[in-house]
């Protein structure tokens, strides 16, 4: 089993869904009492949180490329970023690792593709849904996101939206970001 990196703590409600969803997916493909092989490491995300609202996503980047070389020199395999809105500083983050970061809108695109869907809606944080970073990278898979209305499934593009939002609420297909992403980081971890 591969060593899952989760740079957590935008915000740490997330993260705790992260590491649930990881570990229960591991526990139901091995059984027994497996777990994750796992690090986390959970930032202050007052901090992000100022570099957001002043535009300061370079800085951001830099913070998480820290972290990510971190949990690289601490083990992991790969990196995943529990959170939709930070993957617009993927760029700086791939610049101080050499290990694979799990994206988490290539995650959500394969399985809108398996649910055989062309139209999506895309909630999330204003960041997520106003600026491209998110939504190109969706599109580029061959799925038109719309922000959002008249779509044929929605993207909860902010991971504490599906703790709020659940498939029993939606009549068109809802896609959880954060299981979507945490289920994947299970199978890329499985992996021989």
């Amino acid at each position: 089993m591969k060593t899952i990196g989760l740079i957590g703590g935008m915000s740490w409600e997330s993260s705790v869904e992260y590491y649930r969803i990881i570990n229960e997916e591991i526990k139901n493909r091995l059984g027994g009492l497996h777990s994750a092989k796992c690090l986390l490491y959970s930032v202050d995300f007052e901090e992000i949180e100022r570099f957001q609202a002043g535009g300061e996503w370079e800085k951001a980047g830099k913070l998480l490329g820290d972290v990510a070389h971190s949990l690289e020199k601490g083990g992991a395999d790969f990196i995943i970023i529990c959170t939709n809105t930070m993957h617009r500083v993927i760029d700086f983050v791939e610049e101080k690792i050499r290990i694979p970061i799990l994206h988490i809108a290539d995650t959500t695109a394969k399985q809108i593709k398996k649910s055989n869907l062309n139209i999506v809606g895309l909630l999330g944080t204003k960041y997520t849904m106003e600026q491209d970073f998110y939504k190109s990278r969706i599109e580029s898979k061959g799925i038109k996101v719309l922000v959002p209305n008249g779509a044929e499934g929605i993207i909860l593009g902010c991971t504490e939206i599906g703790l709020l939002v659940k498939q029993e609420d939606s009549e068109v297909p809802l896609f959880d970001t954060t299981v979507i992403h945490a289920v994947e980081a299970v199978n890329a971890a499985l992996e021989h």
